[in-house]
C-alpha cells in the first residue's frame, strides 16, 4: 500500500468550501427574497385590483341610490302636490255647507223692517250693510246676532238717520264675526261650537 500524502492546503480547501456555501446561501437567500418580495407585490397588486373593484361596486350602487333618492324628491313633491290639493278640495267641501249655514242664519236672525242692502266677508269678519224703518230694529237685529250660535260680536260701526220718500229710515253698517267658517267641522258634527 502505497501512502497518500495530501499536498493541498487543507486550510484554503475548506475556504474554499466555506465560500462556495456562502454563495449557495446568499444565493438561495436573495432568490427566496426576490421570491417574497415577487409574492407580497403579486398579493398587494391583487389586494389593490379587488379593492378596485369593490369601490367600483359602491360607486355603481351608490349612482342607483342617487337616482332611486331623486325619484322618490320627486314622488314626496307629487305627493305633497297631491295632498295640498286634496286639502283644497276638502276646505271647499267644508265651506260649502258653511255657507248654506251663513246665508241660512242671516236670513233666521233678520228681524221684519231691515233690509239688507250688501254683505262682505273678509276671513271671519262680516260687513253687513243695510237700512232700518227705525233704530230698535237695528238694536233687535245687534241682539239676533249676538244670540246666534254662527255669530260673534256683533258692533254698530256706522248709523244714518234720514228720509227718504217721507218716510225715516235709519241706515247702519254692522260688523260681526263670522264663525260658520271657522267651524265647519263642528257644523257638519251638528251644530256650532
Amino acid at each position: 500500500m502505497a501512502t497518500r500524502i495530501n499536498l493541498l492546503d487543507w486550510r484554503a480547501a475548506r475556504r474554499a468550501r466555506r465560500r462556495k456555501e456562502f454563495l449557495t446561501m446568499l444565493g438561495l437567500s436573495v432568490g427566496v427574497g426576490i421570491a417574497l418580495l415577487g409574492l407580497g407585490y403579486v398579493t398587494m397588486t391583487g389586494a389593490v385590483e379587488h379593492q378596485d373593484r369593490r369601490n367600483a361596486y359602491l360607486t355603481a350602487q351608490i349612482k342607483d341610490l342617487d337616482k332611486q333618492i331623486k325619484e322618490i324628491e320627486e314622488l314626496e313633491k307629487v305627493k305633497a302636490n297631491l295632498v295640498s290639493r286634496m286639502n283644497v278640495i276638502q276646505q271647499l267641501q267644508e265651506s260649502r255647507s258653511a255657507t248654506v249655514h251663513f246665508f241660512d242664519e242671516i236670513v233666521n236672525t233678520l228681524p221684519d223692517g231691515i233690509y239688507l242692502e250688501a254683505i262682505k266677508q273678509s276671513g271671519q269678519n262680516v260687513t253687513i250693510e243695510g237700512t232700518a224703518e227705525s233704530s230698535g230694529r237695528i238694536s233687535a237685529y245687534i241682539k239676533n246676532l249676538d244670540a246666534s250660535p254662527w255669530f260673534r260680536n256683533p258692533k254698530l260701526v256706522v248709523i244714518k238717520t234720514g228720509e227718504k220718500n217721507k218716510q225715516r229710515n235709519s241706515e247702519f253698517t254692522l260688523q260681526v264675526t263670522n264663525l260658520t267658517k271657522a267651524s265647519a267641522d263642528d257644523a257638519s258634527a251638528g251644530g256650532p261650537p
